[in-house]
């Protein structure tokens, strides 16, 4: 009984191994291709979240036809919406939100 318990942590454990490093090596892939040092990915990445965040709770803005892209505090949005006060209003919450340095608004109206 004690050998087959032994043998199903053996084997568990060597499934977690491999989801451990192959987790890892995807992220050392994507930060090695990026020549941003990883605390601004880091913060460039959080600035993404809170826009986005924001966009959520905004009566206006609809985070599902907007894409946020930040690099190094510069906040780039694309995507198409219906009137200029939702694109004015993207842009509007974008520059307020901490850490964002420029903000790109490349929002399309569509009418």
């Amino acid at each position: 009984m004690r050998f087959g318990l032994i043998v199903l942590v053996m084997l568990l454990m060597s499934g977690c191994t491999a989801l451990v490093v192959g987790g890892a090596a995807v992220g050392g892939y994507q930060l090695g291709k990026d020549e941003r040092e990883p605390a601004v990915v880091a913060a460039d990445s959080a600035i993404t979240t809170k826009i986005k965040g924001k966009y959520v709770a905004d009566s206006v803005v609809s985070v599902f036809n907007i894409s946020v892209r930040t690099y190094e505090g510069v906040v780039t949005l694309t995507g198409t919406v219906a009137s200029y006060v939702v694109r004015d209003q993207a842009g509007r919450i974008a520059r307020g939100t901490r850490g964002v340095a420029v903000v790109n608004n490349q929002i399309v109206v569509e009418k």
